[in-house]
């Protein structure tokens, strides 16, 4: 049965989002998922929103996927940004399996949540990869 406490990779995630958040003002909360919409780590928001942001944002990435291969004949996605009212929403990709998501407000400087959220995106690329597995033991030769 797997275990709830948290791992040096996860604790690392964690931290890094925290980071994010703290560093650039007026910013809420930040969530690193996988491209299927999997929450990897939070900051700054509850367990059920950062499910719903990371599936927003999964759905966000795989429009802008779609629209970069069917109109401009490319599917890499740097950013979507969606503006409402009172909060930007941030999507970046952090890694080929990984995004990022980022809810600020208003009054945030998208300049400097753009290069926070690359060099954010930088960082987690070590911890996102999976560790190489053990090399399988050899059989043991048959004889007849």
């Amino acid at each position: 049965m797997p275990s709830d406490a948290p791992t040096g990779r996860t604790r690392a995630l964690d931290r890094l989002m925290a980071d994010l958040v703290q560093r650039v003002p007026h910013t809420r909360s930040a969530v690193l998922l996988s491209s299927d919409g999997l929450v990897k780590a939070a900051h700054g928001i509850d367990t059920d929103r950062a499910d719903h942001l990371a599936a927003v944002a999964c759905g966000l990435y795989w429009l802008g996927r779609g629209a970069g291969t069917r109109l401009c004949g490319g599917d890499t996605v740097r950013q979507v940004v969606v503006e409402l009212d009172s909060t930007l929403l941030f999507v970046s990709t952090a890694d080929p399996g990984a995004c990022l998501a980022v809810l600020a407000g208003q009054a945030a400087d998208p300049t400097a949540l753009g290069y926070e959220m690359t060099t954010v995106a930088t960082a987690v690329r070590p911890h996102l990869a999976a560790p190489p597995r053990p090399a399988a033991a050899r059989p043991a030769a048959v004889r007849p």
